[in-house]
């Protein structure tokens, strides 16, 4: 098996500046990449470095765990069999790592399989497609309503605004233009990036409950959750979680809830497709509403978790993550009509270039 370790940097056409509260203006992507071949065979693994505002691991860092890892699997055993050693040979892997060999794993299994990754790991058969929203980053108000305009013109009804750079009233005005300009004919959410504090949130919330708002995510601090629990009991606005669900035992902990706080399931903070899955199958169980979404990242990144969506069925899917790269060495990936889609055919359903990429590491 030959193994190789990629990195670039990928960059969104126009004039799309990604800017949330929690993570500033970010410029560009730095994924990195994880390509198995052996003959005809080939499996591809992706996931972004520059997510410090996420899980506080640099660039750098994500990089060199990515190397000490490929070097210390035994990259002759058969992809099914690595895909369960996992939980064992990774337990001190950091979840992008994690997320980055369980892709290409889950790759290179279906593909052997002949099935989408999608049927491979319990889903249907056929092309993996779903619907999905688009994220309104913070810009000025001018261009705010004009991307908003064009998603909803190519079939995106489903909007999720970033909130919590600014005051609370610029937030208000923002949702308000939205409403306005839209009526209910488009869903909308909100994600405040855990910037409010007990003082604030339940107020806020209460201010952001006259626009009809599908949830309000992550609305204080990420770990805090005896703030969180006082919120479940009285926001008049569905409560979500991202940056709070970390681990297994935080899911745990919202199906713990009764179904009062909602789950945004991620592979690079879980670690990969299966832990996704199994944490779909947990919340499912209890009942709890969840989403299944992505950072800004490729398209690779983004079919993995297209594919646990397409599987799992989730109640919401965030996985714009890919729509507008110009630079992506990754193709298979198609934004239409408000859903993604991958390419048919086994596997992740995208293929991979890597003279798009710089090679940091080969064995």
């Amino acid at each position: 098996m030959r193994v190789s370790l990629y990195v670039a940097k990928l960059h969104y056409g126009g004039g799309l500046v990604l800017h949330t509260a929690s993570s500033g203006s970010v410029p560009h992507l730095e994924e990195l990449y994880l390509h198995l071949r052996d003959g005809e065979r080939s499996g591809i693994g992706e996931v972004r470095a520059n997510i410090a505002y996420l899980n506080g691991l640099a660039s750098e860092t994500v990089i060199a765990a990515a190397i000490a890892a490929a070097e210390a699997v035994d990259w002759s055993s058969e992809p099914r069999e690595l895909l369960c050693s996992i939980p064992e040979l990774g337990a001190d892997w950091i979840a992008p790592v994690r997320m980055l060999v369980d892709g290409a794993l889950h790759d290179l299994a279906a593909r052997d399989a002949g099935l989408p990754v999608a049927a491979w790991i319990g889903g249907t058969a056929g092309r993996a497609n779903s619907p999905t929203n688009q994220t309104l980053f913070w810009s000025s108000h001018e261009s705010f309503v004009a991307r908003a305009e064009a998603y909803v013109e190519r079939g995106f009804r489903d909007l999720k605004v970033r909130i919590g750079v600014a005051d609370i009233s610029e937030d208000l005005y923002r949702i308000a233009a939205l409403r306005e300009r839209f009526g209910s004919t488009v869903k909308i959410a909100a994600d405040a990036n855990g910037q409010w504090g007990e003082d604030a949130a339940l107020a806020n919330l209460r201010e952001l409950a006259r626009f009809d708002l599908a949830y309000v995510e992550q609305p204080v601090r990420a770990g805090d959750w005896r703030l969180t629990e006082h919120l479940a009991a009285s926001s008049p606005v569905p409560i979500m979680l991202d940056e709070s669900i970390a681990a297994a035992t935080d899911v745990e902990r919202v199906c713990g809830l009764g179904g009062r706080v909602l789950a945004h399931l991620k592979l690079v903070k879980l670690g990969g497709i299966a832990p996704v899955m199994d944490a779909a199958r947990k919340l499912g169980a209890a009942a709890v509403p969840f989403m299944i979404g992505q950072m800004n990242e490729g398209a690779a990144a983004t079919a993995a978790a297209l594919h646990c969506a397409c599987a799992a069925r989730p109640a919401f899917a965030e996985l714009y993550g890919a729509d507008g790269l110009v630079d992506d060495p990754a193709h298979g990936i198609v934004y239409r009509d408000g859903a993604v889609a991958a390419d048919a055919g086994p596997g992740l359903g995208v293929t991979f270039d890597p003279t798009r990429t710089r090679l940091i590491w080969e064995n």
